[in-house]
């Protein structure tokens, strides 16, 4: 029985390689002579650092970079050395749980500290990045992370334009010839899961905004600001992708990667199937297993669980697929229309959020959850 595993990370509890060796340990108690292979699994967003990097055989390194407000903060990549790739999440230098709510202003945070992220991790070796952008407490367009990468943004005296949202307003020269050029032998896979254009009513600023902390003013002025920066970039550099989609991902940063960098944006869970090659494991596979910390309608339409589950089918279209969670609202059937043939919630006996989710008795509900699984299949 060729078995393979690849469980997103129950937030709070179990790692997503945790979780996967809980379960390989669990199916050997029952079926020693079952086959089991264990893969990461993350969908771009919080935990793709460390699923990719664990399970990957990396290493996470700690540093310290300019935050969202400008002021220097700690902070960490993961490096995978095999293949000289740098896993990133943006949160981790520009997110918006490191801004105050009562700091939060899109016009005065900044992006500058991915750029430092991106520079440390090309000095260590990395040529190859996955970066997951959600999560951010900017609407720079990127400007903060592309002056760290050594761009110019200048205003019409010449004199640098600034790092912050609220620089876009100053923008008149835009010098792309001096990116460093290390980042010119550099490739840049970026998960991206909003379909957002850069501006207009459904745009960076509109869409994203008020919960960076924007007014309607500043929702308003923002857009003009963005798109009169998108037109001076396409007047100077010939350049005209703003209403693409996805260029509004995280503030604009997802227009900043396409125009100025070799990036690709694609859709987190394939990226990080992709990244962690899985699918020729899949063909092979008698039983696929799967899952998440809390599975709803939010997973049916295309979370972590359900990007295993399509993929297994396109892969071998005689395997089975099971999935186990933390927790199962009344819309997760859903999840069967999208490949999950049965899912299985581990908690056994009424309890507090806070003591289903230690870390010890999420351990012991999946393994006994996986043994009683595994002995109807024996």
């Amino acid at each position: 029985m060729n078995i393979v595993i690849a469980i997103d990370s129950f937030k709070g509890s179990l790692s997503s390689v945790g979780a996967g060796k809980i379960t390989a340990a669990a199916i050997q108690d029952i079926v020693p002579s079952a086959h089991t292979q264990v893969f990461p699994l993350a969908d771009g967003g919080e935990g793709t650092v460390d699923a990719l990097t664990a399970g990957l055989g990396g290493h996470i390194v700690h540093t310290e970079v300019t935050g969202p407000l400008g002021k220097k903060i700690p902070s960490r990549y993961g490096i995978i050395e095999a293949s000289c790739t740098a896993v990133i999440e943006m949160a981790d230098a520009a997110g918006i749980t490191l801004v105050p709510p009562a700091e939060r202003n899109p016009l005065h945070t900044t992006t500058y500290g991915l750029g430092e992220l991106i520079l440390q991790a090309a000095d260590n070796g990395c040529r190859n990045f996955i970066i997951g952008i959600g999560g951010s407490a900017t609407n720079d367009c990127g400007i903060g992370m592309l002056t760290a990468l050594g761009l110019r943004f200048l205003k019409a005296d010449g004199t640098p334009a600034g790092i912050f949202g609220n620089a876009l307003t100053d923008i008149e020269t835009i010098d792309a010839s001096t990116l460093h050029p290390i980042i010119k032998d550099c490739s840049f896979r970026v998960a991206c899961d909003v379909v957002n254009p850069l501006y207009g009513e459904n745009g960076c600023a509109a869409v994203f905004g008020p919960q960076k902390g924007a007014t309607p003013e500043i929702v308003k002025n923002m857009d003009a600001a963005i798109h009169a920066f998108a037109d001076k970039v396409n007047t100077q550099l010939g350049i005209g992708n703003a209403l693409e989609a996805g260029t509004g991902a995280a503030g604009g940063l997802g227009y900043a990667f396409r125009t100025f960098l070799p990036a690709t944006l694609e859709a987190g869970i394939t990226l990080v199937l992709d990244a962690i090659h899985i699918e020729d494991a899949l063909r092979k596979a008698d039983i696929v297993i799967t899952g998440e910390g809390g599975m709803d309608f939010q997973t049916a339409m295309g979370k972590a669980p359900v990007g295993v589950a399509k993929l297994a089918r396109k892969a071998n279209s005689q395997v089975r697929v099971l999935a186990f969670c933390g927790c199962a609202s009344p819309e997760a059937e859903a999840v069967n229309d999208n490949g999950i043939d049965a899912y299985f919630p581990i908690l056994h006996q009424v309890t507090t959020l806070a003591q289903a989710m230690e870390p010890e008795t999420a351990e012991r509900n999946l393994r006994q959850t996986v043994h009683q699984v595994f002995r109807l299949l024996r």
